[in-house]
């Protein structure tokens, strides 16, 4: 996969988190709370994504790690809430699966030889 196909998807994936957690947190009674500790996140790593910041994909994988733990707890302790927690965990995983390409890559490419 290209770069910026990755970076697509990758930003697909954060405007989905944003809108999950959402939909997810659309009647909390501390909403402002949800929308700059849930929403802002994404969004603004989306916004250096499509700037084509590279602090914005490392941030976005560290961050997903704290995303796929909230998911891992809400699906456990919330089980009405399974589905957003999984659909969570899911998105989180793609993040962190989109970010790691590039370094997966460059650990394990062919070394020439001396």
């Amino acid at each position: 996969m290209k770069a910026r196909a990755r970076d697509g998807v990758l930003g697909l994936a954060l405007l989905a988190l944003a809108a999950l957690y959402g939909v997810w947190f659309r009647a909390d009674r501390h909403l402002v709370a949800v929308l700059l500790v849930f929403v802002a996140p994404p969004l603004l790593l989306l916004a250096g994504v499509i700037a084509r910041r590279a602090g914005a994909r490392f941030w976005a994988g560290v961050l997903a790690l704290f995303w796929f733990s909230h998911g891992v707890m809400s699906a456990w302790a919330h089980r009405e809430l399974a589905l957003y927690a999984w659909l969570e965990i899911g998105l989180s995983l793609l993040v962190i699966g989109l970010v790691s390409v590039p370094g997966v890559r460059a650990r394990f490419a062919r070394k020439t030889p001396r």
